[in-house]
């Protein structure tokens, strides 16, 4: 049995499939370092920023898939790095599909702004959606979120604060803005889920 600390990862990923917000964030807790690691490992071409985007992105999916677990095949780590390497595929193949149709004149102002495009993604349909509803609504999901995440989704889904914006004034990474804002996101998508049933 995988253990971590006095909590065995096997009763956080059974109270994880039963909806328990605070134990997924445990599992992040416990196995981000070393899946970063297993990224870096794996796909050395992958800068930081990269490595951090698909281990949200991974962290997201295996949330979002935590029912179809079987520990009887394989403990949680394996099963959340062959998420892990899929998802870095995947964005490989997307980036060089990308890459191939973005032709410019200028390349030097064509890369500038592709990296002011990676600062902030524009917003996903769940952000809309929530900045379209009623904000005690959306100040109630927030409320609701572990503490970790309440403070970064206030800033940006009710103050409207650009990712820089967050980091500068938390004196927080960049990347750790992204990937909190991220699970955020996840978290309230679920809990309106959870309202509509």
């Amino acid at each position: 049995m995988e253990e971590h600390g006095l909590t065995p990862t096997s009763e956080l990923v059974r109270r994880a499939i039963i909806g328990d917000a605070y134990a997924f964030t445990r599992l992040w807790d416990t196995h981000i370092v070393a899946l970063r690691t297993f990224i870096k490992g794996r796909i050395k071409q992958l800068d930081d920023f990269y490595v951090e985007d698909i281990c949200s992105r991974s962290f997201e999916k295996a949330f979002r898939q935590i029912s179809s677990y079987d520990p009887a095949r394989s403990q949680f780590a394996t099963w959340l790095h062959k998420i892990a390497l899929n998802t870095a595929l995947d964005t490989l193949e997307r980036d060089k599909t990308q890459r191939a149709a973005f032709v410019s004149l200028n390349e030097d102002i064509a890369a500038a702004a592709e990296a002011d495009a990676i600062g902030d993604d524009s917003d996903t349909p769940l952000e809309s959606i929530i900045k379209d509803e009623d904000q005690a609504n959306t100040l109630r999901y927030i409320e609701s979120l572990p503490e970790i995440y309440k403070q970064v989704a206030h800033l940006r889904l009710i103050e409207g604060l650009q990712y820089k914006e967050i980091s500068d004034e938390l004196g927080m990474e960049l990347n750790t803005v992204r990937t909190r804002i991220r699970r955020a996101k996840s978290l309230i998508e679920q809990y309106k889920k959870d309202d509509v049933q």
